[in-house]
C-alpha cells in the first residue's frame, strides 16, 4: 500500500542542546530553599480575604452559600474550586457574574476548601 510511512522508529533526531549543560552548581529539585524549610502541611501564601454568606431572599425559599470577593484569579479557578466545593458537599453550584454559588448551607465545608487553597475565608452577614 503505497503512502504508509514507517512508524517503527528510525534514526535519532540529532544532537541535544541541553545536554552539554551539567548540574553543577545546582541544588537537587527535591530540596527546599535555602534558609525556608517548608512546614508540615504547609500552605500556600494568603492570597486574600474571601466573604462567606448565606442566602436566602429571591430564590424561593431556596438556601443557597455564596463565595464573593476573589482578588487575583480567573473564571478557570473559580470553576475548579467550585467542582471541588460541589463535590465536598454532594450538591449542585455554579460560578455567576464572578461568585461561587453552592446549593445549601455548606459554609463550613466551603470554608474548609478555601482554607486549604489559601483563602482567607470570613463569614459575612448575618
Amino acid at each position: 500500500m503505497p503512502g504508509r510511512l514507517p512508524t517503527e522508529g528510525g534514526q535519532d533526531l540529532g544532537h541535544n542542546p541541553f545536554g552539554a549543560l551539567g548540574g553543577a552548581g545546582l541544588r537537587p529539585a527535591s530540596a527546599p530553599p535555602a534558609g525556608r524549610a517548608p512546614a508540615a502541611g504547609a500552605r500556600e501564601r494568603n492570597r486574600g480575604r474571601v466573604d462567606i454568606t448565606r442566602e436566602k431572599g429571591g430564590r424561593g425559599g431556596k438556601t443557597v452559600t455564596v463565595v464573593d470577593g476573589f482578588t487575583g484569579i480567573g473564571l478557570p479557578e473559580k470553576e475548579s474550586l467550585a467542582a471541588k466545593m460541589r463535590a465536598a458537599c454532594g450538591c449542585g453550584g455554579t460560578v455567576k457574574e464572578g461568585q461561587i454559588v453552592i446549593q445549601g448551607d455548606q459554609r463550613e465545608t466551603v470554608a474548609r476548601i478555601l482554607s486549604e487553597a489559601g483563602f482567607r475565608p470570613v463569614f459575612a452577614g448575618g
